[in-house]
C-alpha cells in the first residue's frame, strides 16, 4: 500500500513515477558532485583560469552541458533495469533495500570519481585523458603507486562513510521513490527509447566536440570539461587519422618541405616516393666501435638543475657533468610521457596524434631504430629498465626493434636492495647496467645499453641514508637522490676497463609537469642533454634549438657510422640551412617551436600561432601559408603518412 504522507513530502523535483524518481535522484546527485568538483577546481585556480564573472558563468553553463552529455550515457544501464523490471517488485521490502544499497554504492562511486579527478588534476593539471586510460590498463603499478603516495585505505573509508551519511540524509527522498506508483511497461519502454535517442544525438552533436576544443585558456576549457566523459573519449580516440582531423598541404608541397627539413650535406635520398625520407647518411669514418650507455631519466626538467638557476642546488653531480660534457642547453622533449620520450629517442620521429608508437599494439615493432642500427654493426643492444617492462608496452616495443630486455622481472630479488611501486631504485638499475657492461666487455663485444630510470617519480621513495632529505617527502628528495645515483654510477664506471671507450648520454624522458595556460606550454618541454666521453668528445656547450628526435642521428654522427636512415631528426653537429626547430605535442595538439614562435595544429583542422611563446605568448589564428605552420604540417603529415604506409621499417 502506498504512503500518501511520504508522497506529499517528496521533493518537488521528483517526477511522478517510482522509476523516473529514482533516476532523477541519481542524475541530481551526479550533477551536484560535478558542480562541487568544478567549483573547487575553479576556486583553487582563479588566477590561471583568468575568468571574470561572464567567463565564469559561461564556464559553468558549458560544464553543465558536458555533465549532461556524460549522464546521457551513464544513466542508460540503470534506466534499462529500472524501467523494465516487474512492477510488483516496487512493493517488496527486499527490492527497496537492494535499491537503497545500490544508491549508496553509486554515491560512493561518485565521490571516488570526484576524488580521483582532484588527485589527477593535482598531478597533471588537466581532467582525465589518455594518461588515466593507461593508468587503468596498468592497474598494478598504479595502485601500488597510489598506496605508497596517498593514505588510500583511510581515504576510501572516509568516502564510504560520506556515502553512508548522504544516503541516510536522503532516506525520505528514497522512500518517496519507492512508494510512488511504478511506470507501466509501455511508457517505460518509450522513456527508455527517449534516453537512448538522447545519447545518440549527444554522440553526433556534443560528443564530436569533446573533450578538447581549440583556442582560449586551457584551464578554462579543462574546468568546463567533464572528467568521466573525457576518460571514455580518450579511451575511444587512442589514435587519430591525421588527414581526417588535421590540416594538410598538397602532398607534393608537404613532401618537399619535409625533405628540406631532413636534408643534410652528407645525406642522399633513396626514393622519390612522397614522404619516403629513407636516405643514405655518409658520416666521415672510419666507424668507431665505442660503447654507448644512454640513460633516460624520469621527469628531469631542465629548470631543476642548479646550473639553470634552481636555488635549491639539488643536482651537484649533473651541474658538474654539464661542464665536462658536450651539453645541449636548448633541448626539448617531444611529449609529456615516458613512452613519447622513448619513441622520439629510439625512432627519431615526431609525436603523431593519439598514442605513441611504443603503445600501438600490433604496430610497435619492425622499425629502423637506434638499437637496430647498432645491433646490425655487432653491438649488444639492450633495454634496461628499473620496472616491469610490460608497463607502457615497453618490452614488446624494444624487443621488436633490435634490443634484448633486462627489467625488474629478470633480476633476482637479492640483487635489488630497494623497490617501490614503479620498480627498483636507480642504484639497483645502474648496478645491473655495470654487470651487463662487464659481461659484454668480457666477450669483446661493443655494447649499447638504453637505461630507463624510475626513482624521480611519485611516490618519490628511495633507499635511506643516501641524501639529507628523507625518502618519500616529495620531488626535491627524489631529484637529489637521482643526482646522487648518477654520481655514484659514474664513479664506479670510471674504475672499469671499458670506461675510456664508452660514451655516456644522460637525457630526460620528459619534464616533471605539463600543465600551463596554453595547450602546449613550451617552457614545460625543456630538458637537458649530456653527452659525456672524456678523452673522446670535447666538453662544450651547444645552444642550438634541438629535440629528442635529433639524439640518434647526432650519436651516430659522433661514432662515424654511415647508415640508411628513416630518422626525422638532424645531426646537431652539422650546419643546416634551416633554423632549429622542436616538435612538441600531447595526445591531440601538435606543435612546432622555432625558438621564438610556436605553431599548433589541432583536431578539426585548427591552426594557431603563439608569437613569443616563451614570453607574452600572443595567440593568433594561423593559415597553411604561414611558414612555421607549413613546416609543422610537413613534419606531422609526413610522419603520419610514413607510419601508416610502413615507410619506417628496418631493411
Amino acid at each position: 500500500m502506498q504512503r500518501p504522507d511520504i508522497v506529499r513530502t517528496a521533493p518537488l523535483f521528483l517526477p511522478r513515477h517510482a522509476q523516473t524518481r529514482y533516476l532523477a535522484l541519481f542524475v541530481a546527485c551526479w550533477l551536484g558532485i560535478f558542480f562541487c568538483t568544478r567549483s573547487l577546481l575553479w576556486l583553487t585556480h582563479l588566477q590561471e583560469a583568468a575568468a571574470g564573472p561572464l567567463a565564469a558563468a559561461q564556464l559553468f553553463l558549458l560544464g553543465t552541458a558536458y555533465d549532461l552529455a556524460f549522464l546521457a550515457y551513464a544513466v542508460l544501464p540503470l534506466a534499462l533495469y529500472l524501467l523494465l523490471c516487474p512492477r510488483r517488485w516496487w512493493q517488496t521490502r527486499w527490492h527497496r533495500h537492494a535499491l537503497t544499497v545500490l544508491f549508496a554504492l553509486l554515491l560512493f562511486l561518485m565521490l571516488f570519481v570526484a576524488t580521483a579527478e582532484w588527485l589527477f588534476w593535482d598531478e597533471f593539471g588537466v581532467r582525465f585523458n589518455f594518461i588515466a586510460v593507461d593508468y587503468l590498463v596498468y592497474s598494478k603499478e598504479v595502485i601500488d603507486n597510489i598506496i605508497e603516495s596517498y593514505p588510500l585505505y583511510r581515504l576510501l573509508s572516509l568516502l564510504a562513510i560520506l556515502a553512508g551519511v548522504f544516503t541516510l540524509l536522503l532516506r525520505r527522498t528514497l522512500s518517496a521513490c519507492f512508494s510512488a506508483p511504478p511506470l507501466a511497461l509501455r511508457p517505460a519502454v518509450k522513456t527508455l527509447a527517449a534516453l537512448l535517442s538522447l545519447a545518440i544525438i549527444n554522440s553526433l552533436v556534443i560528443g564530436q566536440d569533446f573533450p578538447h576544443r581549440s583556442g582560449g585558456n586551457v584551464y578554462q576549457r579543462e574546468l568546463a570539461s567533464n572528467g568521466p566523459f573525457q576518460f571514455f573519449a580518450a579511451f575511444r580516440n587512442n589514435e587519430l587519422d591525421y588527414t581526417q582531423f588535421y590540416a594538410t598541404l598538397p602532398q607534393a608541397q608537404a613532401a618537399a618541405l619535409l625533405r628540406a627539413e631532413v636534408s643534410e650535406p652528407n645525406a642522399r635520398f633513396l626514393s622519390d616516393a612522397p614522404f619516403d625520407i629513407r636516405r643514405q647518411i655518409d658520416n666521415p669514418g672510419p666507424a668507431q666501435a665505442r660503447n654507448v650507455i644512454l640513460v633516460t631519466i624520469e621527469s628531469l626538467s631542465a629548470r631543476y638543475l642548479g646550473s639553470f638557476g634552481d636555488p635549491r642546488q639539488l643536482t651537484p653531480n649533473l651541474d658538474r657533468l654539464r661542464r665536462e660534457s658536450l651539453f645541449f642547453s636548448n633541448f626539448q622533449a617531444t611529449g609529456t610521457r615516458t613512452d613519447r620520450g622513448l619513441e622520439a629517442i629510439t625512432l627519431s620521429i615526431p609525436p603523431t596524434p593519439g598514442r605513441s608508437i611504443v603503445k600501438r599494439i600490433g604496430r610497435e615493432s619492425g622499425y629502423a631504430s637506434l638499437g637496430q642500427q647498432l645491433a646490425a654493426r655487432g653491438y649488444d643492444s639492450a633495454f634496461i629498465y628499473g620496472g616491469r617492462g610490460y608497463f607502457d608496452n615497453m618490452n614488446a616495443f624494444f624487443s621488436g626493434n633490435g634490443y634484448r630486455i633486462v627489467d625488474q622481472s629478470s633480476v633476482a630479488e637479492a640483487e635489488m636492495k630497494f623497490t617501490n611501486a614503479w620498480g627498483m631504485s636507480d642504484e639497483d638499475l645502474y648496478r645491473q647496467a655495470l654487470q651487463q657492461a662487464d659481461n659484454a666487455a668480457a666477450s669483446k663485444r661493443p655494447f649499447f645499453f638504453h637505461l630507463m630510470t624510475t626513482s624521480n617519480h611519485r611516490p618519490f621513495t628511495y633507499p635511506d641514508n643516501r641524501i639529507d632529505i628523507p625518502s618519500g617527502k616529495g620531488r626535491d628528495g627524489a631529484l637529489k637522490y637521482t643526482d646522487y645515483a648518477i654520481g655514484e654510477f659514474l664513479a664506479q664506471a670510471r674504475s672499469k676497463p671499458w670506461f675510456a671507450n664508452t660514451v655516456f648520454i644522460f637525457v630526460a624522458d620528459h619534464t616533471a609537469g605539463s600543465a600551463g595556460l596554453e595547450d602546449l606550454p613550451v617552457a614545460n618541454y625543456h630538458i637537458p642533454l649530456f653527452i659525456y666521453a672524456p678523452g673522446f668528445i670535447p666538453a662544450r656547450e651547444v645552444d642550438t634549438l634541438a629535440s629528442q628526435i635529433d639524439l640518434a642521428p647526432t650519436l651516430l654522427g659522433l661514432l662515424g657510422i654511415s647508415y640508411e636512415s628513416t630518422f626525422f631528426g638532424r645531426n646537431l653537429l652539422l650546419q643546416h640551412p634551416l633554423p632549429g626547430r622542436a616538435p612538441i605535442g600531447n595526445y591531440q595538439h601538435l606543435g612546432l617551436f622555432d625558438g621564438h614562435d610556436l605553431a599548433i595544429l589541432s583536431p578539426r583542422r585548427g591552426l594557431r600561432q603563439h608569437r613569443d611563446a616563451l614570453g607574452a605568448s600572443d595567440e593568433q589564428a594561423g593559415a597553411p601559408a604561414d611558414p612555421l605552420i607549413a613546416r609543422a604540417i610537413a613534419y606531422y603529415q609526413g610522419a603520419s603518412y610514413a607510419f601508416r604506409n610502413h615507410l619506417l621499417g628496418w631493411h
